[in-house]
């Protein structure tokens, strides 16, 4: 069985494109629809076990993926990995800045080093890895980079080291893709908003009663899938996108809009309600007419959604 992609196929094909964090979640999404489109795809991270676990699937699909050990926080072996590449494919047409991770905790409880770890992990690592892919070979042959950021609109609270990253990587994303746009590189975001994703098992227990009703704050009353975020990746990547660059593209429910919903919302009907649930203003009624996309073969329901 094979990813079931809204993508013609052959789309990238020729194409070599590294998806960083492609050991799980979103990134393994990724990689799997990349190389079902055609693409060649290096995914990178720090498990060896995990990249080569999702190579093996992609080679079962009939797919092709390199994997490359790599702590994307240090610039000497995110230089070498794209050298590495370079050597190999003769090539690199996108990037993928998926990699990344934080912790919850309120702002007075976190160390320097906790903060440092989480801004690297989420802003400096992507710099180090645009930045070789397009000095290396951009410069002179144009491509495209997608960074991942998060729904840190409004506020990211719990987890403020996160959040800070994450505004960083959006100005940086709009600074590249003027910089850069001399050599036609392509540079834009992407904000997942709440996804049903092996990510969120990391979270602490305490959190896990509050994120099985969090879809109670997205109009559209669901979470969204991996399948949905990695579709909205492969369109910026493509041709059909060869005029966008610059821009955050969220994928979120309308969640951010919800939260910022006008004041006098608060005089509506179910306002109390909304606000004792922890939701916005607005009166979010529960439907079920949101269909979600899941086009990945390997998808699973996430555990912390089916335990009991």
């Amino acid at each position: 069985m094979r990813f079931d992609s809204i993508f013609r196929p052959g789309l990238f094909a020729g194409q070599t494109i590294i998806v960083t964090g492609g050991g799980s979640g979103i990134g393994r999404c990724t990689a799997h629809e990349l190389a079902h489109l055609g693409a060649t795809v290096a995914i990178v991270g720090r498990s060896t076990a995990k990249l080569e676990t999702v190579a093996a699937e992609i080679a079962d699909a009939g797919g092709t993926a390199l994997s490359f050990t790599c702590d994307i926080r240090e610039e000497t072996q995110v230089r070498e990995v794209v050298r590495q590449l370079l050597v190999r494919q003769g090539r690199v047409d996108g990037l993928v800045n998926n990699a990344g991770g934080q912790f919850a905790a309120p702002l007075a409880a976190i160390s320097q080093r906790g903060w440092d770890a989480v801004v690297r992990n989420n802003l400096t690592g992507g710099f180090l890895f645009a930045r070789e892919c397009y000095t290396q070979w951009m410069a002179d042959h144009g491509g495209a980079i997608i960074n991942m950021v998060a729904d840190f609109f409004g506020s990211m609270v719990g987890m403020g080291h996160s959040g800070a990253a994450r505004a960083g990587m959006v100005s940086f994303t709009e600074t590249a893709a003027v910089e850069w746009g001399i050599s036609g590189v392509r540079v834009n975001a992407i904000a997942p908003g709440w996804i049903a994703s092996s990510g969120m098992q990391t979270y602490p227990e305490a959190l896990r009663p509050h994120l099985k009703v969090m879809h109670r704050a997205i109009p559209l009353q669901r979470l969204g899938t991996e399948s949905e975020v990695s579709a909205a990746i492969c369109f910026l990547l493509s041709p059909a996108a060869a005029f966008i660059s610059g821009i955050t593209l969220r994928v979120d429910g309308a969640a951010p809009n919800a939260r910022l919903a006008s004041p006098l919302s608060a005089f509506l009907p179910g306002a109390p309600e909304n606000a004792a649930r922890g939701q916005c203003t607005w009166p979010l009624g529960e439907h079920e007419l949101s269909q979600p996309w899941n086009g990945f073969h390997l998808a699973g329901p996430t555990k912390l959604f089916t335990d009991e």
